[in-house]
C-alpha cells in the first residue's frame, strides 16, 4: 500500500497561492487602502471650500468655489495656534519619553522570575484595568495632593503610563529576550541597571518603537485634561487641540450672533474651518509616521511570529 505524502506539490510551495486568489487579494488591499486615503483627501478637499459652496451642495469631492478662508483664519491667530503647537509638541515628547521610561522599566522587573514581589506588582499593576477611582477622586488626587492644577505637568502625568503597555512589553521582555544573555551579564559582574540599558533595551527597539508611536499619538492629540486641569487664566498652557477647539467655537458663536455684521460673518469660515482643523492636527502625524513604519510593522508583528 503507498503511503500518503504531505509533501506540497512541485508546481508550487505551500506559501503559494494561485492567480485568481492573489487577484481577489490584490483588490481587497486595494479597497482597503483607499478606504483609508479617500477620508483624507476628502477632509482637505472641503477644508478647501468656500462655505457658500458648502451651503449649497453640502460636502462634496468637487465644490463649486474654492478658498483659502480657514487657513487665513489660522493664520490671523497664528500667535496663539503656533504657540499651542509649541506646548503639544513639549507635551508630546516629554509624556512619550516619560511613558517609555516607566513602561519599560515596570515591565523588565515584572519579567524577571526572580523578583520576589512580581506577583504583587503585577496585580497592582492590573486593577487599573478593570476599576478605576472615578473622575471626582482624580481629579482630587490630581490638584490637591500632586498640586498639578494650572501646570504642564497636568497634560503629562495623569496619562504618563498605560497598565496594557507594560503588560505588551513585559510578554516582550519574556518571550523575545534571551534569558542566558542576561545571565551571563549577570555572571560577568554587571548591575541590574546595567543589563537592562545594554541588554534588554536595544534587543526590544521595536515594541519600544510601537508603543512610542502610540503613546505620541495620544498625547499629541489630548484635550481633555486641558480641561480638566486648565483655568482660563492659563491659556499658554493651552495645547493645540484645545486652541483649536475654542476658535472652533468662536467661530459658531459669532455666525450665529445677529449682532455681528453681514461682511464679518461671510468672511467667517465654519465648515471649512472645521476641516482644516482636522488636517492641521493630522498633518504632523503623517510626516512622521514614515519614519517609524518599520519599528511599527516589527513590533504588531513580532508576538506573531515567535
Amino acid at each position: 500500500m503507498k503511503k500518503p505524502s504531505f509533501r506540497p506539490a512541485e508546481s508550487g510551495g505551500p506559501n503559494q497561492v494561485g492567480t485568481g486568489a492573489q487577484i481577489l487579494l490584490s483588490l481587497l488591499f486595494l479597497l482597503l487602502s483607499l478606504a483609508a486615503i479617500i477620508p483624507l483627501v476628502f477632509v482637505t478637499i472641503v477644508s478647501l471650500s468656500s462655505d457658500a459652496s458648502i451651503a449649497q451642495q453640502g460636502y462634496s469631492f468637487f465644490p463649486k468655489e474654492w478658498s483659502l478662508d480657514a487657513y487665513r483664519y489660522l493664520l490671523d491667530r497664528f500667535d496663539s495656534v503656533g504657540h499651542a503647537v509649541m506646548i503639544s509638541g513639549l507635551v508630546t515628547v516629554l509624556g512619550t519619553v516619560l511613558s517609555l521610561i516607566l513602561i519599560s522599566t515596570m515591565a523588565y522587573v515584572l519579567s524577571r522570575d526572580n523578583f520576589r514581589l512580581r506577583k504583587l506588582f503585577l496585580v497592582i499593576v492590573l486593577i487599573p484595568m478593570f476599576f478605576g477611582g472615578g473622575l471626582a477622586a482624580s481629579y482630587v488626587v490630581n490638584t490637591q495632593l500632586f498640586r498639578l492644577k494650572n501646570t504642564l505637568w497636568a497634560l503629562i502625568l495623569p496619562g504618563v503610563c498605560s497598565s496594557w503597555y507594560i503588560l505588551v512589553m513585559r510578554n516582550y521582555f519574556r518571550q523575545n529576550i534571551p534569558v542566558e544573555v542576561l545571565e551571563s551579564a549577570y555572571l560577568d559582574g554587571a548591575s541590574t541597571l546595567r543589563v537592562f540599558f545594554q541588554f534588554a533595551v536595544p534587543l526590544s527597539v521595536p515594541v519600544l518603537m510601537t508603543i512610542g508611536v502610540f503613546e505620541a499619538f495620544g498625547f499629541w492629540n489630548s484635550w481633555y485634561y486641558a480641561i480638566l486641569y486648565l483655568g482660563s487664566n492659563h491659556r499658554e498652557l493651552y495645547p493645540l487641540q484645545y486652541v483649536l477647539y475654542h476658535l472652533q467655537k468662536n467661530a459658531q458663536f459669532m455666525a450665529g450672533n445677529e449682532n455681528i455684521s453681514g461682511a464679518i460673518l461671510r468672511t467667517l469660515p465654519t465648515e471649512s474651518f472645521r476641516m482644516a482643523m482636522v488636517v492641521i492636527t493630522i498633518l504632523p502625524i503623517l510626516v512622521v509616521y514614515p519614519f517609524f513604519r518599520k519599528f511599527l510593522l516589527r513590533g504588531l508583528t513580532i508576538g506573531a511570529i515567535r
